[in-house]
This record gives C-alpha cells, sequence and structure tokens, in this order.
C-alpha cells in the first residue's frame, strides 16, 4: 500500500522531511547562490511560513555532511 504524502507543516528539520518523504521544494540550488556570495553576511528577508529554518537546516546538514550520514 503506498503512503500518502503529506507537507511538513511546522516541521523545520530537512533530514526529517526527507527521510519521512514529505513534500517540499528543493532548494538546493540555493546552496550555490549562497557559496557564490563574497559578502561577510547574508540577509535572508522573507515572509513567515517561507521556509528559512528549513532552508538553514538543508545548508546545516550539507555542510557538516561526512560518509556516515552520506545517503545517496
Amino acid at each position: 500500500m503506498m503512503q500518502e504524502r503529506l507537507f511538513p507543516l511546522g516541521e523545520s528539520d530537512f533530514e526529517t522531511v526527507r527521510c519521512e518523504q514529505f513534500y517540499y521544494v528543493d532548494k538546493s540550488l540555493f546552496i550555490r547562490e549562497l557559496l557564490g556570495e563574497s559578502g561577510k553576511v547574508i540577509l535572508i528577508p522573507r515572509p513567515r511560513r517561507f521556509g528559512k529554518t528549513l532552508n538553514l537546516s538543508m545548508l546545516r546538514y550539507y555542510f557538516e555532511r561526512n560518509e556516515s550520514s552520506h545517503q545517496g
């Protein structure tokens, strides 16, 4: 039986969103954009509920990954 996918309302941990297969908008190109910036500070102004915390969680997992945590 196929599991119904849900939206990650209120979920801000990227690994949980991936592992539990929630729907989410892939913003991985955001990492490339940030790496191309040369400023000391990067301001990310977005409205409420726009995914700022989830994006920061994605960045944290990207920069802290290692062989044991990499799944693909």
